[in-house]
């Protein structure tokens, strides 16, 4: 019935690489929810300043990975007719992280964005990335959002969902009002999954609907920040969700920097995003932040300077 894998964006599959740049954060971040002031086990995870991965599992990505159904027909025709200048000139432009699951969460990611599709032509149905996240520490919390499906029937959905369900079991938070720290470890839960299908959703008291993402499509780090700032000034929701400090390419930006990549594109301008990150602060107020989603984890201190972001509670 072919495969459902995880989805880059506009490739899919691939192969996994590793990194050891990540060393030091394990040592530091790898139990950091346990290791908040108890104060802070108290507050509802929606209030509290938690680091996320965008697009976690581009990773895999290669440059045969295919090229999504999701993307143009343009695009799509090219990787056709032209694969070898097509495929590799998208593979650059997709990868957003270069750590693994789990040394994604070992370094103290706790929001994984997971971009589900099936593949046709394969001999069965893959669901890798669940099994990966079952290796975490014993009492983090972590956050899965299942989103952006592709080609998924409602048959593949309730396969994905009874999988996550067998695997997890009652470490899976159950929907509700948004629970503490205290109130999760309490019950033994440990795993919070949103659903972007709102039938699977309704079915499935185990999943959360879909958590906000402001993804602001920017290039600019300047606009980037702008746009972010504006969601800020309309008010947060009253729920999880994620504020995406991960740039975007365009066709005119890949066009006129043909030796760049997402990455190098990237990296440079990180110092500028972690100074607005070190000036946000959680809570529950209006223009308070919760997730942060970043790219190229393991870069620089993005993940510590979202933890550190909580310390800013206890002076409340």
């Amino acid at each position: 019935m072919g495969q459902a894998q995880a989805q880059g964006s506009p490739l899919m599959g691939g192969q996994v690489s590793t990194s050891s740049s990540c060393q030091h954060l394990c040592c530091t971040n790898a139990d950091w929810m346990s290791q908040l002031c108890p104060r802070l086990w108290d507050v509802p995870l929606h209030h509290l300043s938690i680091p996320g991965s965008h697009d976690t599992m581009t990773y895999c990505l290669n440059k045969k990975s295919p090229i999504s159904q999701k993307e143009s027909q343009l695009l799509q025709l090219l990787s056709k007719v032209l694969p070898c200048i097509t495929c590799p000139l998208v593979f650059k432009w997709s990868v957003t992280q270069v750590l693994n699951i789990t040394e994604q969460l070992d370094v103290g990611v706790r929001y994984l964005d997971l971009r589900v599709a099936h593949m046709a032509g394969g001999s069965e149905k893959n669901l890798h990335f669940v099994h990966m996240v079952y290796t975490t520490a014993l009492v983090e919390v972590v956050i899965l959002a299942c989103r952006n499906f592709e080609g998924m029937t409602e048959d593949l959905h309730e396969y994905l969902v009874s999988c996550i369900k067998i695997i997890f079991g009652d470490m899976l938070c159950p929907r509700g009002e948004v629970p503490t720290l205290r109130q999760l470890w309490a019950c033994g839960h440990q795993v919070v999954v949103s659903y972007e299908d709102e039938g699977s959703v309704s079915r499935h008291r185990e999943l959360w609907p879909s958590i906000p993402y402001w993804w602001g499509n920017k290039v600019k780090t300047s606009d980037l920040i702008q746009y972010l700032e504006f969601k800020k000034s309309v008010g947060r929701p009253d729920q999880l969700f994620v504020a995406g400090i991960n740039l975007t390419e365009n066709l005119l930006y890949v066009l006129t920097h043909p030796a760049e990549s997402l990455q190098r594109m990237t990296l440079p301008r990180l110092p500028c995003l972690e100074a607005w990150v070190r000036e946000q602060c959680p809570g529950p107020g209006s223009r308070c932040t919760n997730i942060i989603a970043g790219d190229f984890i393991g870069a620089d201190d993005f993940v510590s300077n979202v933890i550190r972001l909580n310390d800013k509670l206890l002076r409340c």
